[in-house]
């Protein structure tokens, strides 16, 4: 691919996904495609660490990632995850004076990104008001999210938080999910020996069925009924 057809793709993607794009002007609009950068994260892959320098803007074009805190007994919460098509501001929090976030993220999947640094994107916020305010607009969307799972593990039994899970997750991949017992454990912030025994339970109760490494929805309606 040559280098012009490459920056095409590049500032055709950006205009997609940013709805600031048509109120910048030229020289911005050359200046974020020209910097923004491919990655390519393997499953697993720490992407952010709370003390390090943030990186900018992550906009997903493939996979999947996970944004969580740690407890100071080891104990992981997921707060949100960011899928195909969305954008993690998140990790560009150090240009948000207001929010003060520590927080890690990891790639839950092989994952392809388009990365807008922040020291390119912190003198276009600067100078173009309609960047800053999408940033602060995505941040407090995010936080949303934050007050959700922070109502389930107040509010919500166990049972009800793994419904919850299982009935979001189906709506992503469908009535078989792939994905361990310990693995939900960490989204939801409970151990994995409680999750594996209220899968047991909605097991028998023919819920779900469980296999290695995935568990089938059997009865949505049912599934529902514990939200």
């Amino acid at each position: 691919m040559t280098e012009e057809r490459l920056m095409l793709d590049k500032q055709k993607t950006l205009e997609k996904n940013y709805p600031f794009w048509p109120h910048l002007t030229d020289e911005e609009k050359k200046r974020l495609t020209e910097n923004c950068v491919a990655k390519t994260y393997e499953k697993g892959e720490m992407i952010h660490r709370s003390e390090e320098q943030c990186k900018g803007a992550i906009l997903l074009l493939d996979g999947q990632l996970r944004v969580y805190i740690v407890s100071e007994e080891g104990r992981e919460i997921t707060l949100f995850r960011i899928r195909e098509g969305e954008s993690c501001v998140m990790s560009a929090s150090c240009l948000l004076d207001s929010i003060a976030f520590d927080m890690m993220i990891e790639a839950v999947q092989k994952t392809e990104a388009l990365i807008i640094p922040v020291h390119v994107l912190h003198p276009v916020m600067e100078q173009n008001p309609y960047v800053g305010l999408y940033l602060y607009k995505a941040a407090t969307e995010r936080f949303s999210d934050v007050m959700w799972t922070i109502q389930q593990i107040l509010f919500m039994g166990i049972d009800q938080r793994v419904a919850h899970f299982l009935w979001d997750e189906s709506l992503h991949q469908g009535q078989e999910i792939a994905m361990t017992h310990d693995e939900i454990a960490r989204y939801i912030g409970s151990a994995r020996e409680v999750v594996s025994k209220v899968l047991k339970y909605l097991a028998e109760d023919g819920i779900v069925s469980l296999g290695r490494g995935k568990i089938r929805i059997l009865d949505k309606k049912k599934l529902k009924e514990l939200l």
